[in-house]
């Protein structure tokens, strides 16, 4: 099974933090779903027939898409791919644009998921963050998308803002659980060189969270969140029980993924290749039959390297019987060796021939898994 990721790159307005591809640039809008679509008639034997599990319109804001956008999107996967089966469809959505009637439109089409970018409930740092919505239209978005019969929502929340408090976030994860997604998303902010809040954080305009201030954030949200019956099942992802994104997690268990737009990547298992991340570019390459693209053929060590860095971030863990048969003794061993001291500390544990990070592993699984890597000696 496969997954396809459908990069979506338009926005209303920038957010201060973001520094994924986009653009503001709608008047291309069409030239850009003809020429998405191209690119999937195009690369229709990248993942060489497999039925595809999980389909994601991530962005940008693919809620900036209009209903007649996504039925071409939609017809051409249909005609290309298997999606007979394909069990989870999802639509990255800003709350703005979860009206009523945009919700319905959505409704009539194959999605079955919706992942919504709230932030936070916070209406001052969602000025600051450029935000172009209000907490009680965030409130609303997953309350009308309820009533118009989604059963798999998903929320994703910000933390470790400027001047944010442990109030604030207690907050924040209170009104989260309180409207019972099936899905909840949360990432410490990163200061982005180039974005418009690390040039305030430069300016001194704004102050960064210090580390013990972080790791309060951290384990207050695993804390509340896992009361609140939400399995933690990623270092940055949390579930009611069974209802992981499974296409996120197929990017983490190794599984082949097709990414179509500017700044997509994809994974056949032997390589990874990436879209140039220019919409000129992107439209100029497909419409003259020349896609751009970038190729990183994947050799032992760099995918031994991925495999440790994926499956220990989850609760599935990395199973040694697999690490051996797909990497050899030789990298088992070593895996192995530098888990050592983080076993006998407690960090990291095996269980059913599986090595996993323990509760307290999780606060510094960075280091962990870097110490894990194989790193050729210069």
């Amino acid at each position: 099974m496969a997954g396809i990721y459908l990069h979506v790159p338009f926005c209303k307005t920038r957010c201060n933090y973001c520094d994924f591809y986009s653009t503001t640039r709608d008047e291309v809008r069409e030239r850009y779903i003809r020429a998405l679509c191209r690119e999937l008639e195009l690369r229709n034997n990248y993942l060489e027939n497999e039925p595809v599990e999980t389909i994601y319109f991530g962005g940008g804001t693919p809620s900036q898409l209009s209903h007649s956008d996504f039925e071409k999107i939609f017809t051409t996967l249909n005609k290309e791919y298997d999606i007979q089966n394909c069990g989870e469809i999802t639509i990255e959505a800003n709350p703005d644009d979860l009206t009523p009637e945009y919700i319905n439109k959505l409704t009539t089409l194959p999605f079955n998921r919706i992942s919504i970018g709230m932030q936070t409930f916070n209406d001052k740092l969602l000025r600051l963050l450029n935000r172009r919505h209000t907490a009680n239209q965030a409130i609303r978005a997953v309350e009308e998308c309820r009533k118009a019969g989604f059963r798999n929502i998903s929320i994703d929340l910000m933390y470790g803002l400027p001047g944010e408090t442990l109030k604030d976030w207690v907050a924040d994860l209170e009104t989260a659980i309180s409207l019972n997604p099936e899905h909840i998303s949360a990432y410490h902010l990163i200061y982005e060189e180039g974005t418009p809040l690390y040039k305030m954080l430069q300016k001194q305009q704004i102050t960064e969270v210090n580390e013990e201030l972080s790791v309060s954030f951290f384990s207050l949200m695993i804390e509340r969140l896992t009361q609140a019956g939400y399995q933690h099942y990623e270092i940055s992802n949390f579930c009611k029980p069974d209802m992981y994104s499974r296409h996120n997690s197929s990017y983490w268990t190794g599984k082949k993924y097709l990414g179509c737009g500017p700044s997509a990547h994809s994974f056949n298992g032997e390589s990874r290749q990436w879209n140039v991340s220019s919409l000129e570019q992107y439209l100029e390459g497909i419409e003259c039959g020349a896609p751009c693209f970038e190729v990183e053929p994947l050799d032992t060590v760099t995918r031994y390297n991925d495999f440790v860095i994926t499956s220990l971030r989850t609760m599935w863990g990395l199973p040694l019987a697999h690490l051996k048969e797909e990497f050899g003794e030789e990298l088992l061993q070593y895996c192995l060796g530098n888990a050592k001291n983080y076993l006998e500390s407690g960090k990291l544990e095996i269980k059913d021939n599986t090595l996993f990070l323990t509760k307290e592993g999780i606060f510094i699984s960075d280091g962990i898994m870097s110490d894990l890597l194989w790193v050729e000696e210069e």
